[in-house]
This record gives structure tokens, sequence and C-alpha cells, in this order.
């Protein structure tokens, strides 16, 4: 541990995962003091673990160096969490608030069922990027691939790169960005006209990820259609 940065280094090849996760939820672990309110901490040497970081419900800063693999800092509250490497399935899935930065690229269903907080994958992110997203915002500096967006029912997903099919499909309210092009739409998803209200935001959402060198003025604006939202006797049977 540094006095003066206040960061405390956990070995994940010497330190069991459960005791990790212990000591970042403000448990006491044998031979390891709690951790204070203020200490950020370092965790090396995860080599793909799975469920790393997960439940944060202190403002703690916690930077991983290497790969992990399913659902790292998953239902996250208040944390800062920061993935120097990929992320497998399921990457801050149903987190609250806080943030989760992922270096690399991230599997399937990154941010899944997310309620808020801020999610940044600065390589590419695979199919399901953002299902069922419930108020989070996403930005992906790269690709994603298909379905990203599913059912998604508030936040705002940004994809620096482009989407695969069947982007947006079901949506509700979310709001979706692209730069680069779309493979298919899914169903009630449809290009919308860029205002400036939807500029400013977009600028910011780049801004808060580090892209705010991007013209938000290059990206494609993708919603609901609402034509989901009321019965139809026609479709009927």
């Amino acid at each position: 541990m540094d006095a003066l940065t206040a960061t405390r280094e956990l070995d994940l090849s010497t330190v069991p995962l459960r005791s990790v996760n212990a000591l970042l939820h403000g448990r006491p672990v044998d031979g390891h003091p709690p951790l204070g309110p203020e200490e950020s901490v370092v965790l090396t040497r995860p080599r793909g673990a799975h469920a790393v970081a997960v439940g944060l419900e202190e403002p703690r800063q916690v930077r991983v160096e290497g790969h992990v693999g399913y659902y790292a800092a998953g239902m996250n509250q208040r944390a800062d969490v920061v993935i120097e490497g990929n992320a497998g399935v399921g990457v801050a899935e149903n987190m609250m608030s806080g943030s989760v930065t992922v270096r690399g690229n991230a599997s399937q269903s990154a941010g899944a069922t997310a309620h808020g907080g801020l999610l940044v994958v600065e390589g590419d992110a695979a199919a399901r990027c953002g299902i069922s997203m419930k108020g989070v915002d996403i930005v992906v500096g790269g690709s994603v691939g298909h379905m990203s967006a599913f059912m998604a029912q508030a936040g705002r997903l940004v994809v620096r790169g482009d989407a695969g099919d069947a982007l947006g499909d079901s949506i509700y309210e979310a709001r979706l960005y692209v730069r680069g092009s779309v493979a298919s739409l899914g169903a009630d998803c449809v290009a919308k006209q860029m205002g400036p209200a939807h500029l400013e935001e977009l600028a910011g959402l780049l801004k808060a990820a580090g892209f705010e060198d991007d013209d938000p003025a290059t990206y494609t604006r993708y919603g609901s259609a609402r034509s989901l939202y009321h019965f139809h006797t026609d479709n009927a049977y």
C-alpha cells in the first residue's frame, strides 16, 4: 500500500477472489485490514477471473491490470472501475451508477440491463451490447455486434464504429448514436433527425468518455418509431 496515494495492491494470483471482493466491500479478511473509505485499489494478475469487483457500493477507484472474465464490475453502484484489458460476457451488467471503463474489447451483453452510470468500451463490443438497458450511458470506441440495444428501454448508446444486424430491435425510449454504418435495423428502430439538443447531448457523452475530438454532426441518431406501442387488429390471429 502506498501511504501517499492511499492505494492498495491486491494480487489475484495469491489473494482469493472471494477475499478480494470482500475487501472491496469494506469487510475485513484474515491477513488484510479493511480498506479505508478513500482508499483506491489496484488488482493485479486477474488472469481472466470471473465476477471481479462486483456490486461495489462505495465511491472507490479500482483498477484491474489485465483481462477479466464474465460479469466484471456487475451491479456497480458508486465505484469507478478501470479494466486495463479485455472483458468477458456481461461487463457492468445491471450497473446502477458509477463508471466502468474497458481499455480493450468487451464480449457480448456489455452493460446488459444497466440502470445508470457510464460504461466505456474503448475497443469493440460484441453482440447484444446494451441489451435491455434501462438508463445507462454506453460509449463504444469501436464497433458493436448484432442485436445491440435489443429492447433498450432508456439511456444512450454511442458507437464510434459500425453496428451489426438488428440494431435497436424492439427499442423503447433509448437513444442510439452511430458514426459508422449499420448492417440492419431491428423491428421498430428508425433513423431520426439530429437536432441541436441531440448534438449537445452527444458531445457531452463523447467528452465524458474521452472522445471529445469527434464531431457529433458525423453521427446518425436512431430510436423508436413507436409503431409497437399500440395494438393493431391486423396483427391479431
